[in-house]
């Protein structure tokens, strides 16, 4: 009895490889997150995971999914809690403070700022004029003394240069207090406006209190699975046995029918026509290349190793009986010489 052709591997469905793939790599995840959130207890708090529920979304092959959800709760030791309490009340006192004191605030920048002014000029004068009058007044008469001394007589253009230029030291003198003493009060002015809002700004840029500190949690790899991978090794493992099998019968049957004639390796000589090994089983790689006598099919296919033209027995055993035989092995052969003179 002959053996039959083995059948092909069934190609994988890549819709159902890319769902399974997507359900492990889902997998790898949660348990990825699973051993990453480790607990932690410190002298400052403790930090607790919990699933507080899950979340749902829709796959790219309309199907909806569940992945948990997960709550990280950090509380502090009660040293810490209190305090946090002391913190948050005094960062409360500090901002009523603020809010109190701003509204001052709003009354003092709604003035216009006036800097030094003539009162000032004034006040500086007495001032500078109590000490510098004196001295001013000693240097001249030593000048005029010394003038004297050198023959120079007071109206010529000697003596009046040298007054010249006592008057404009004088002067000078006179301007730069005027102008330092005019820079400073602008000074005192200015931070005695400025004193109220720096206040405000330090209470608002209170120093903030830091949070308890943990220990970093160690990440933990865990490797995917590449299962689409596998199903494509899978089946081309298959496909590679399939190959050797079809390949092996192949060189079996060109062995029992190697006295081919007109019709190839497939034909030969049986009862009273020509007849032709014709059974699908022992053919592949089948293409339909058009129609012949009686509506047949046409196909062009690989048989034995050779390619070939014909139709199949199976197909030809549906219309014309007689056109068909059985060979020893089981398989079926066509007269095609009986095929033709249908025609």
């Amino acid at each position: 009895m002959a053996k039959d052709t083995p059948a092909p591997p069934v190609a994988p469905d890549p819709m159902a490889t890319a769902q399974a793939q997507g359900q492990m790599n889902q997998n790898t995840a949660v348990t990825q997150q699973l051993l990453n959130m480790t607990d932690q207890v410190t002298p400052d708090g403790s930090l607790k995971y919990d699933q507080t529920g899950t979340s749902t979304f829709t796959g790219a092959d309309g199907k909806t999914y569940t992945v948990p959800k997960f709550t990280a709760t950090q509380t502090l030791s009660p040293a810490q809690q209190a305090l946090l309490d002391l913190t948050n009340k005094t960062k409360s006192n500090i901002g009523q403070i603020g809010v109190d004191q701003s509204a001052k605030i709003g009354d003092l920048l709604g003035t216009n700022l006036k800097l030094g002014n003539e009162a000032t000029e004034a006040r500086l004068m007495e001032l500078g004029s109590a000490r510098l009058d004196p001295r001013f007044a000693k240097d001249e008469d030593a000048l005029r003394t010394r003038l004297s001394n050198q023959g120079i007589q007071p109206g010529s253009a000697a003596w009046n240069a040298e007054m010249t230029r006592f008057t404009e030291g004088k002067n000078d003198a006179f301007n730069q207090l005027l102008l330092t003493g005019r820079g400073q009060a602008n000074s005192e002015i200015m931070a005695e406006r400025n004193s109220p809002i720096n206040e405000i700004s330090a209470l608002m840029s209170g120093s903030q209190v830091s949070a308890p500190s943990f220990t970093n949690t160690p990440n933990t790899s865990v490797g995917g699975v590449d299962y689409a991978g596998m199903v494509n090794n899978n089946f081309n493992a298959q496909t590679s046995q399939y190959n050797t099998a079809v390949g092996n019968q192949n060189a079996a049957m060109g062995g029992m029918f190697g006295l081919a004639g007109t019709l190839g390796s497939a034909a030969m000589k049986y009862g009273p026509g020509l007849m032709a090994m014709s059974d699908r089983r022992l053919k592949s790689n089948i293409v339909r290349i058009g129609t012949t006598v009686l509506d047949l099919p046409t196909y062009e296919y690989t048989i034995m190793g050779r390619r070939e033209r014909g139709v199949m027995a199976d197909e030809v055993e549906k219309v014309m009986p007689a056109a068909v035989g059985k060979h020893w092995t089981g398989y079926r052969m066509v007269d095609y010489a009986m095929l033709m003179g249908a025609g």
